[in-house]
């Protein structure tokens, strides 16, 4: 059959071979129930913790890891050594890290439990003409259930009868104000072939909630057939997307693992025909010390400690974002904040206040009259203890603008005597009060055009003159005037009695009144919002706002923030159908407003950006959100106004729904970003020094640094300082860029030349004390007695301690990869602390007997010695200061 908003009560009813008065007898419900299932959304099975704990080892950085722990247990073994630091090592830290993994995301998938909470527990159902208690589970297709104010809509179903029944429907359509309901089918105009789903008002949907009078409608849709279970099937087939920075890290390991095995392969062979391969083969002990130093080199290739060192320097940023009333649910998304692109803003509870609020009036009255009126004729009470009035929206908004003024309780001042309840048909309702001094006063609130019509006379200030014409035309004008800047209008009429009326009829009440004014309303925006969205703009983050709002309202709305600038910048729904997703594609950026728009829609929108290659950000607080929300590259969530669903799914979550606090959070993530590149590029140098250092010693015929010494300067000496540039304070222009391209890899901006250049620099520096310490022991360098493959101790010695202090020092030039760091006022604390925490575990090592045994084997350093490895590694400063004046003005000139 057609659709249900589309047919009649009665064809609805005949369809679902039900009857409104007896609903459906208890054997055909069973039967439905075994047909259709329970009214129930389907449950998504959980991962496993301990299945989610090896998922985390799947990082390509972390299997790295692994086979370097696993190569040097082998060679190990082989050599009949017991010493296993270095594995034991190596695997605290795959461990560690696996463990903050799954601590971080253990709430990962909350979202469909969420749903699941949101269906009515209980529902009052007509089974064998009789009206029963059924948990909504049981209920079935052509079930007809009763429903009053306070109680959740259990499944969709299509109204049979409704007596003045308002649904709050926010969370599904996005529009703010509670929907009234009627019977009557939706007849479509011409050219249409659908109604959107906020305007279907004879249907009301599982998840809604009926704030106002009462109703009877019939089930037509079950579990996941209902719109909830759509969005629930939705939630399921949105696909976890990797985050811009497990794509940079995924790129750099695959750049770490072919580099480790070419070095390694490279090495073996030139050792191999350096020693000679005849020689080589009859020597097995010579092949397992040439294996040896290509493990060697693995070991001093592979940044040990940057998967820990990130996804710590992640954990703080989370910490530091929850202080900022940012929650941070997914590490990674901290990073993705910082090259947001685009955020699509739900409007209703994100850029506005989810609470209707009158912002003008038109007076013919008193302002005292008007208010104090409208105040009357509704139906909300003002809560004391609260400080602000309880009901529907609407009419709390109307006692609210009372109580600001100084009328509170009014209801108690002026009794309410009689009264004709608001219709759909009547658009109207009318009250009557008794005044103090003995007198009844009636007011009668409704639509302007209509109030008006009912109007003999109009107040003039304090005197009450005839209604003309004119007057009449002047008040539609000033209605649509109001009406035109999105404001939902309504109108007071008054009429005053001697003694208080027989007949509270309608028809007797509403007639000859007296016209008092008009009261103009709307959910205002937020105020902090407006600046937040210009300040995104300087950084180049481009705001739009998704909306399930008529367009008129949503784009009076997004003037006022700097959103857009007229109208022919929005589209509804109804026109987003028309449209091939390539259409939708290749149009999305000329709109700023999406408005009248359903959760299949806002789905499309986010992907439709997502298809010119921009990191899509997706705020909302609704059920209808929660696609959209999970389909974008940052989902957030509302932390307050938000359902559990959104929160759940969401990547962020705003604990003040602070529209401001997402751009704190952008600038948080760009901070991050650009210090973990800083970790990376510091970490990288002192890897491939380490690299070239070994590979130099190798062509010349011996062995400089030993795996265990070089897991020390990587897991040691460098995790601390680069655990406090993880600290580092954000960069003056940091939100006067523009984002950064999401597919920028992660040496994009001249960091792989930074890299390798610095690289080389520690190079030479470490190689010069290597010679130096030979030097001062042997009072030559003998190049012979080096090839023939034996390395003099003090010089590793001092390359070991100058490799140490060159990193010690080198954590202070990467405070910024370009600025020199005498012209930075600020100082890092924690940068200083890990400086010095790193020294002491140095000379620890070096000067402690039992511990220099394990790294070294022997010997004392002479202080000349020790003198000038510090020296050595303190040249890294000057060094690098030099080389950021030339790339200042290399890039100054591009």
């Amino acid at each position: 059959m057609q659709k249900e908003y589309l047919a009649s009560a009665e064809e609805v009813l005949e369809e679902q071979a039900s009857n409104a008065e007896t609903g459906l007898t208890a054997s055909v419900a069973q039967q439905r129930l075994s047909q259709f299932g329970p009214n129930k959304l389907d449950e998504e099975e959980k991962t496993p913790l301990w299945i989610r704990f090896f998922q985390q080892m799947a990082d390509p950085m972390v299997i790295m890891l692994i086979v370097a722990a696993v190569i040097s247990a082998v060679t190990g073994m082989i050599q009949g050594e017991s010493e296993w630091a270095d594995v034991v090592i190596i695997m605290a830290v795959v461990i560690i890290n696996s463990a903050l993994g799954v601590i971080q995301e253990a709430k990962s998938e909350e979202a469909l439990e969420a749903l699941q909470e949101m269906s009515a527990a209980q529902s009052k159902v007509i089974r064998d003409g009789k009206m029963t208690m059924l948990h909504s589970s049981e209920l079935v297709p052509g079930d007809v259930v009763l429903l009053e104010a306070g109680d959740s809509v259990p499944a969709d179903c299509r109204v049979l009868e409704s007596a003045s029944m308002k649904i709050e429907e926010a969370a599904l359509t996005g529009e703010s104000v509670p929907v009234e309901k009627h019977a009557d089918a939706i007849v479509l105009e011409a050219g249409v072939d659908d109604v959107p789903l906020g305007d279907r008002k004879n249907m009301c949907y599982m998840g809604s909630t009926v704030v106002y009078g009462r109703g009877r409608a019939v089930v037509v849709g079950t579990g996941m057939k209902t719109e909830m279970g759509k969005i629930a099937g939705a939630l399921t087939e949105a696909k976890e997307e990797l985050t811009p920075l497990q794509m940079k890290l995924a790129e750099l390991s695959k750049i770490l693992t072919i580099m480790v095995i070419v070095i390694c392969v490279v090495i073996f062979a030139v050792d191999l025909l350096r020693s000679g391969i005849g020689n080589v083969a009859s020597e097995p002990q010579m092949l397992l010390d040439t294996f040896m130093v290509a493990v060697s080199l693995a070991v001093a290739a592979i940044p040990e400690g940057l998967v820990a060192v990130v996804t710590i320097v992640l954990s703080i940023g989370v910490t530091k974002m929850a202080k900022r009333q940012a929650i941070i649910r997914n590490l990674s998304a901290v990073e993705t904040l910082g090259c947001t692109q685009v955020i699509c803003s739900d409007k209703t509870g994100t850029l506005t206040q989810n609470k209707m609020t009158v912002v003008k009036h038109e007076l013919a009255s008193s302002e005292e009259k008007l208010l104090a009126g409208m105040a009357l004729c509704s139906d909300a009470k003002w809560d004391e203890e609260a400080g602000e009035a309880v009901g529907e929206p609407t009419e709390c908004a109307l006692v609210n603008d009372a109580g600001k003024a100084g009328m509170q309780g009014l209801d108690i001042e002026h009794p309410r005597v009689g009264e004709a309840p608001f219709d759909s048909g009547r658009k109207m309702m009318s009250v009557v009060v008794q005044e103090a001094d003995g007198s009844f006063e009636q007011y009668t609130k409704g639509a302007p055009d209509v109030v008006l019509n009912l109007c003999t006379q109009v107040y003039d200030g304090d005197k009450i003159v005839p209604m003309t014409e004119a007057r009449r035309e002047e008040l539609l004008a000033a209605n649509k005037a109001m009406a035109d800047e999105a404001l939902r209008v309504l109108a007071l009429a008054s009429r005053t009695y001697a003694e208080k009326p027989t007949d509270c009829s309608a028809e007797a009440l509403e007639h000859d009144l007296v016209f008092c004014g008009l009261s103009g309303m709307i959910d205002p925006e937020r105020p902090e919002v407006a600046p937040a969205i210009k300040e995104a703009h300087g950084a180049g983050i481009r705001t739009v706002m998704i909306t399930g709002d008529h367009i008129d309202t949503a784009v009076a709305i997004a003037k006022n923030l700097g959103i857009v600038t007229d109208r022919s910048q929005a589209i509804t729904g109804a026109e987003i159908d028309k449209m091939s997703d390539a259409e939708l594609d290749s149009q999305i950026e000329k709109y700023g407003v999406y408005a009248r728009v359903q959760p299949e829609h806002k789905t499309r929108i986010v992907e439709a950006w997502k298809s010119k290659n921009k990191i899509v950000a997706m705020t909302g607080d609704g059920v209808n959100d929660a696609p959209s929300i999970k389909h974008a590259n940052i989902g957030i969530g509302m932390g307050i106004t938000g359902t559990d669903v959104t929160k759940n799914v969401a990547d962020m979550v705003l604990a003040d729904d602070n529209f401001a606090t997402i751009i704190n959070a952008c600038e948080e993530g760009r901070r991050i970003y650009d210090n973990i590149r800083k970790v990376i590029q510091f970490l990288l140098s002192a890897n491939l020094a380490e690299v070239f250092s070994v590979f130099a010693a190798t062509i010349i015929g011996f062995t400089l640094f030993q795996p265990i010494q070089l897991l020390w300067v990587n897991l040691v000496t460098d995790c601390f300082p680069a655990l406090a540039l993880g600290m580092e304070e954000a960069e003056g222009d940091i939100m006067r860029r523009k984002p950064r391209n999401a597919t920028d890899g992660v040496f994009a901006g001249h960091m792989g030349l930074d890299t390798v250049v610095q690289g080389l620099i520690i190079t030479v520096l470490v190689l010069a004390s290597f010679f130096c310490g030979v030097y001062f022991d042997m009072g030559t360098i003998d190049i012979a007695n080096m090839m023939a493959g034996t390395a003099d101790e003090e010089g590793v010695m001092m390359a070991f301690i100058t490799l140490n202090m060159v990193e010690i020092f080198h954590c202070f030039n990467m405070r910024s990869r370009r600025a020199s760091i005498f012209h930075m006022k600020k100082q890092n604390k924690w940068l200083w602390g890990a400086a010095i925490l790193a020294l002491i575990l140095t000379l620890v090592v070096v000067e402690f007997d039992p511990l220099a045994e394990i790294f070294f084997g022997v010997t004392a350093l002479e202080p000349r010695g020790m003198i000038t490895a510090l020296v050595l590694g303190f040249l890294i400063i000057p060094l690098v200061e030099i080389y950021k004046v030339i790339m200042r003005a290399v890039e100054k000139d591009a």
